[in-house]
């Protein structure tokens, strides 16, 4: 049975007490849903730009406008995600805020062409930031709403606000002292949940948090399914490259596939029991979530290849897609497999990350990836899923 909500006061808002993490039934919200399909443009426009980068052979450069434009659109969302599980009102307040943290991932998003092609942040700075002061007004009603979260909330807002004041400063900083001051902020905005977790844990739903997760996985790896049609579009006006686009595209699904199936065969849940583990669970998955973004780009620059368009060379393009798919497969692992998985299975996955790793040195390694990938699948599926039997019967104590 779902736990009774508070009641709404005359402005028609509902306290925000912290919701049961034990509440039955608890999922997604429509809510949520709507506020991760702005993440889908953020996410679409940093892959697109680390593949222009990519093939033009600015590896480094984006690289670096990647892993911080990612840090930007995951934080802003795994912040929001957390704090949803815990005081998820739904009312009309909650909902304007969370409408205006959308509207700063669309700032953010519409900086980041030039953050690639300039190293210039002023546009996603911003974004982040109005998407963080919006978090400060959750985090203030939280603590004026109930007592046994109010110093926690408390700590979440003023060290929220302080690091966006310095977010502001950091603008006007030039050079390389703007950029070692840039890397330090992030390390502050990292460090604020350790910190404000120790004044009193915030309670969460492990069932919707990994939930959340798991659909924001699913958005990314969407984005290597639209790459994979996209090598399917440029056969069809290629017919030089036909062929091997044909191969990509179809090698390119079976190894997402693999990958959707690896993420989701153990029992999340389970991974966030502790504050160690949600930390471990929350801040880890900045890798497998940018490694599935960047799978993306790296598939457009294996297509950039095979039809002439690229300033990589064939070995260096295959490392695009091998080094992303070994980081998701290393991420899963060491997040939520590891710890409730056989020896088979917690040998089979880290070496099938190093062989897919060194994939590029032979020469067919996009095929040989996609073998990996099956292979690490039936062992999967050989060992059996971890908890299925308790999960299967929880779903039929719902029906």
């Amino acid at each position: 049975m779902t736990v009774p909500r508070p009641r709404a006061s005359r402005f028609r808002l509902v306290p925000m007490a912290p919701r049961d993490p034990d509440e039955q039934g608890r999922s997604a919200s429509t809510l949520e849903l709507f506020f991760d399909l702005v993440f889908v443009v953020a996410v679409s426009i940093a892959s697109v730009q680390l593949h222009h980068a990519l093939t033009e052979g600015r590896v480094l450069d984006g690289l670096v406008a990647y892993g911080l434009v990612f840090f930007g659109i995951w934080w802003a969302w795994m912040n929001f995600t957390w704090f949803a599980t815990s005081f998820d009102t739904d009312d009309w307040l909650y909902r304007v805020l969370t409408i205006v943290q959308m509207a700063g991932v669309l700032v953010l998003a519409s900086g980041i062409e030039p953050a690639f092609a300039d190293a210039e942040y002023t546009l996603p700075v911003l974004g982040f930031v109005v998407m963080r002061l919006a978090m400060v007004a959750q985090w203030l009603r939280a603590a004026r709403s109930h007592a046994s979260i109010h110093r926690t909330a408390q700590a979440y807002a003023r060290g929220i606000t302080a690091v966006q004041v310095l977010w502001l400063v950091q603008l006007v900083v030039p050079g390389v002292p703007g950029m070692v001051l840039l890397v330090l902020l992030i390390g502050a905005e990292v460090a604020i949940p350790v910190i404000a977790q120790r004044r009193g844990s915030a309670p969460w739903h492990p069932h919707h948090i990994t939930e959340r997760y798991g659909l924001f996985t699913l958005i990314l790896l969407g984005e290597s399914l639209l790459a994979s049609s996209n090598a399917i579009i440029d056969a069809v006006h290629d017919a030089d490259a036909l062929g091997p686009l044909i191969s990509l595209a179809g090698l390119t699904f079976v190894a997402t596939g693999a990958l959707w199936w690896v993420y989701f065969w153990p029992p999340h849940h389970r991974s966030i029991t502790g504050f160690g583990g949600a930390l471990r669970y929350g801040y880890a998955h900045y890798f497998v979530f940018a490694a599935a973004g960047a799978l993306s780009a790296g598939i457009e620059v294996e297509i950039d290849v095979l039809t002439g368009h690229s300033e990589l060379s064939d070995l260096a393009a295959s490392f695009t897609v091998t080094v992303p798919i070994a980081v998701f497969l290393s991420g899963v692992w060491w997040i939520a497999i590891r710890d409730h998985a056989d020896r088979l299975v917690n040998t089979v996955v880290p070496l099938a990350a190093v062989l897919v790793l060194c994939d590029p040195l032979i020469p067919v390694p996009v095929t040989l990836t996609a073998v990996v990938l099956v292979a690490v699948v039936v062992v999967l599926e050989i060992a059996g899923r971890p908890g299925r039997a308790h999960h299967d019967d929880g779903h039929a104590a719902l029906r």
